[in-house]
């Protein structure tokens, strides 16, 4: 499995004891490779490593869950799997709390997988107990194709396959991330391959816009025909292989406790040093989620509800 919070690296250690409590904040306090140069203004305005818990305005829940996080500070969450139930073995209830200091929770979204669908279909709400589709609480959901490989993430818009095609494009739903899981050269014996793609941002760093009216336009044709002019195209960090615990091992700076498969970072590959998402193992049921710009609580909830499903575990 791929283990957690071990320092392969003697540098990052000492890295480490200057930071001390924000070591987290190391690589995150510019923006990701796919922003323009920040201004001196947006320079000002993030954190120092010194202000420990940057304050995150979670007032209008349904807002926040889609706008990216604010350039700098890196958004901490932790996810709890439900199997509690007749039928929560097969069917958990995944809930998203943003952690806040001394240990308080905030809840932010529930997902759910929908029963009577062929492929994997998850819906993600903003209230913990209303999980149906036509809920007013109904955000986004997360589909998957027959093999259960490759992810796509919606709005809470309309299908442009139910509607006549003269509807406003505005309330045609948003594609807001997919994600593609690969076997490796190593078949199965080793860390996956995800590659993640997500809509832009433009030069006000707001988020193009991706409302596909036909297969051709959606996330994964876009990627797949290399036709990447408005999407940011993200991967997993490669683990290194530790020999003396004869494990694949990344650094998620003790916010991951126990190896396992599904633990993973994404990065940009032109600056493989900010994490725009990582995800790990802390307990049998619990799970750590932290999230960057340009990335929004609804895209990182659903990459890791991918993760969860995704056929190609090598567990």
């Amino acid at each position: 499995g791929i283990s957690s919070s071990m320092n392969f690296d003697e540098e990052e250690d000492e890295e480490d004891e200057d930071s001390s409590s924000s070591s987290q904040l190391n690589s995150n306090t510019r923006p990701g490779s796919a922003t323009s140069k920040k201004s001196n203004k947006e320079a000002a305005s993030a954190p120092s490593p010194s202000t420990n818990e940057p304050v995150i305005d979670v007032d209008d829940l349904e807002e926040f869950a889609i706008r990216p996080a604010p350039q700098g500070v890196t958004v901490k969450c932790r996810i709890t799997r439900d199997k509690k139930g007749m039928d929560r073995g097969m069917y958990p209830t995944y809930y998203l709390h943003l952690e806040r200091e001394h240990g308080k929770k905030v809840f932010l979204l529930a997902g759910r997988k929908r029963k009577k669908s062929k492929t994997s279909n998850y819906l993600i709400s903003i209230d913990p107990t209303d999980l149906s589709r036509g809920g007013e609480s109904f955000i986004g959901k997360l589909r998957s194709n027959l093999m259960g490989t490759k992810f796509t993430v919606y709005d809470n818009g309309v299908n442009p396959m139910k509607t006549t095609s003269s509807l406003e494009a505005s309330i045609l739903r948003q594609e807001l991330a997919a994600i593609c899981y690969e076997t490796n050269v190593l078949g199965f014996k080793g860390p996956r391959k995800m590659s993640v793609i997500i809509p832009g941002m433009n030069m006000d760093h707001e988020r193009v816009s991706i409302r596909p009216r036909n297969e051709h336009e959606t996330l994964l044709a876009r990627w797949q025909n290399k036709n990447t002019e408005s999407v940011i195209e993200l991967h997993n960090k490669t683990p290194v292989w530790n020999d003396d615990t004869q494990s694949y091992v990344l650094n998620f700076h003790g916010r991951v406790t126990q190896a396992s498969v599904k633990n993973f970072q994404i990065i940009h590959d032109n600056d493989p040093d900010y994490i725009v998402m990582q995800f790990g193992r802390v307990a049998e049921d619990v799970f750590t989620m932290d999230y960057n710009y340009p990335m929004c609580a609804l895209q990182a909830f659903a990459i890791a509800l991918s993760s969860f499903d995704s056929k190609l575990a090598c567990e």
